[in-house]
């Protein structure tokens, strides 16, 4: 059979598998043509694979074996990793210069749990460096562009594993969530993007940027995949301390309680198309019987100041790993110290720069007390006041994204811009708990229909409301002819 990649999800595509209408060889081939012909336009790819055919080959030979399961596996499934995490033996550079031609020695245990289930990876994706952007403009390698409209961005820090989802150039991928970097490209790039609760997957062998808040995630086109590919990589891991098992709860409900931040309505700055498009969303679960109520969070406004205090704080203690002397760049200067200085200001961009900065001043002697430690106990204000918000709701539904995607080069000079792209986001990275962005229409840009997404919060531990809701969504916004 011929294979539409572009109506493909993991669970049709296992189906075809199981069925013998196609090989993982063929659908990988697939994937390889629509990468060679879309990618030097779009730079969704910082590298694709080059045994990506031999990865299939030994894939079609387990499938018998698969066949025979009841066991959820993703054998032969086509997958893309974001450059930050680690697949022994390929390089993996975190799109930054001072990590160029630097070789993975071993797995991400994400990684390790795809290759038992027979997962297929193409290749790595671009990204901002170290995973410090919104927009995947902060690069050394080119800007990734959005498949939508090719002037505008994909999002970011996982620009390009969206990217790559969305163009058909990958049936589904691997991001790295801080802030809303799976969320907001997934928004942007109208495919679905998870952030999983903190711990939930291991970050053994992810490249720390904030190790207070990352999490690893998927990008797919639908929730019933993500969760597929959640479940695969899921669980404790004795390399990763902050790993935790995961509840196997499922929700039970059929009426979901909805819960909508009153802030949503004093926001500045969300594009009228957006507010419209989540209004019509609440309407939708509304006339569907679900009940949608406002809630108060009041300190939910400060969860954008409170992670760009504590975000920049953990990105200074992490990256002073890259010195020029353990691994990576090398840049030679008169003494030791004249090696830092010429090391890191050539291998780092303008916005690890920034960032860097940021967090060495706050916390730095005289100003700790100011900023750092103040920020860690608002974030506990803000992580209290969730759980006692979840004791009467199921989730809570925001706008993914303040806009649809932006011109290239739109906020490039203005940080401060850039760095409101992620107020919807960060509360859920701030308090660890789940969030889901799932396509919920489109807004009208120079003639071109650009992605809206939903952005669907959760309990701690409580993925199984995402899916359930999320999936609900998708049969509502399906029925009323939406993307």
């Amino acid at each position: 059979m011929s294979i539409n990649l572009s109506e493909l999800t993991i669970a049709t595509a296992r189906r075809h598998l199981a069925n013998g209408d196609f090989t993982a060889v063929e659908l990988a081939q697939s994937y390889l043509a629509e990468i060679e012909k879309k990618n030097k336009n779009l730079n969704a790819y910082r590298e694709v694979f080059d045994d990506v055919l031999e990865q299939a080959k030994g894939a079609d030979k387990k499938l018998p074996n698969f066949r025979t399961s009841k066991l959820p596996n993703l054998c032969g499934i086509p997958i893309a990793l974001k450059d930050v995490i680690m697949l022994a033996g390929k390089r993996a550079g975190a799109c930054s210069k001072i990590l160029e031609g630097y070789v993975s020695p071993y797995d991400a245990t994400a990684v390790s749990k795809l290759k038992v289930a027979g997962a297929i990876f193409l290749g790595r994706t671009n990204m901002d460096e170290f995973a410090m952007g919104s927009s995947t403009e902060n690069y050394a390698y080119g800007v990734t562009k959005n498949p939508f409209d090719e002037s505008r961005v994909a999002g970011g820090s996982s620009g390009g594993s969206a990217a790559a989802v969305a163009g058909n150039m990958s049936l589904a991928a691997l991001g790295s969530d801080t802030g809303g970097s799976v969320r907001q490209p997934a928004s942007l790039c109208g495919v679905v993007g998870l952030k999983p609760t903190y711990g939930s997957v291991s970050r053994f062998g992810l490249m720390a940027m904030s190790s207070s808040l990352d999490v690893i995630g998927p990008f797919t086109k639908t929730v019933e995949d993500a969760e597929l590919l959640f479940d695969a990589i899921k669980g404790k891991d004795p390399m990763d301390s902050t790993s935790v098992e995961v509840s196997s709860s499922k929700l039970q409900v059929k009426s979901l309680r909805i819960g909508i931040p009153t802030m949503i309505r004093e926001t500045e700055g969300i594009d009228p198309d957006v507010r419209k498009n989540f209004e019509d969303c609440l309407k939708q679960f509304r006339d569907a019987g679900h009940t949608v109520k406002e809630i108060e969070l009041p300190t939910m406004h400060y969860a954008l100041p409170v992670y760009y205090v504590i975000m920049p704080a953990e990105v200074s203690t992490n990256l002073a790993r890259f010195d020029g002397v353990k691994y990576g760049l090398h840049v030679s200067g008169k003494n030791l110290l004249e090696d830092y200085v010429q090391t890191r200001g050539t291998g780092f961009g303008m916005e690890a720069r920034r960032r860097i900065l940021l967090g060495t001043y706050v916390l730095s002697s005289g100003y700790y007390d100011a900023y750092y430690a103040q920020a860690v106990r608002v974030r506990a204000k803000i992580e209290q006041e969730l759980r006692d918000v979840f004791a009467g709701v199921d989730c809570i539904a925001t706008p993914t994204s303040p806009t649809p995607a932006f011109k290239i080069g739109e906020k490039a000079d203005d940080p401060l811009q850039m760095y409101l792209a992620d107020i919807f986001t960060v509360v859920a990275n701030i308090a660890g708990i789940p969030a889901i962005s799932i396509p919920s229409g489109t807004a009208m840009r120079e003639g071109k229909q650009l992605p809206l997404g939903l952005q669907l919060m959760a309990a701690h531990g409580r993925e199984d409301v995402l899916f359930e809701a999320g999936k609900e969504f998708e049969k509502l916004r399906d029925n009323r002819g939406g993307v």
